[in-house]
């Protein structure tokens, strides 16, 4: 059995920052790769960023530049770091670990950027 949970969401001002973290944790033998997702309401889930076991990474256009995303892997953790924050990122944020033939999905986080 895995179990995601993402941690760090929160209400931040617009300009803000806030540091996302995702752990999984249970019988893992092998996670090629974490990535972030997010929700706003009314909306489909979308990609925000990924990392490879070997650290390779990409985003979504729309955090370019804002968004970092990094993980540890000896404590089976990913971060997303998310700077200059718009009111637009409002969303819930969930993580998901791909392992070989299958993944997993978190919870979520709420995220919400507002005045």
């Amino acid at each position: 059995q895995v179990q995601v949970v993402e941690s760090g969401g929160g209400l931040v001002q617009p300009g803000g920052s806030l540091r996302l973290s995702c752990a999984a944790s249970g019988t893992i033998f092998s996670i090629n790769a974490m990535d972030w997702y997010r929700q706003a309401p009314g909306k489909q889930r979308e990609s925000v960023a990924g990392i490879t076991s070997g650290g390779s990474t990409n985003y979504a256009d729309f955090v370019k530049g804002r968004f970092t995303i990094s993980r540890d892997n000896a404590k089976n953790t990913v971060y997303l770091q998310m700077n200059s924050l718009k009111p637009e990122d409002t969303a819930v944020y969930y993580c998901k670990i791909r392992v070989v033939l299958s993944e997993y999905w978190g919870q979520g986080t709420q995220v919400t950027v507002s005045s």
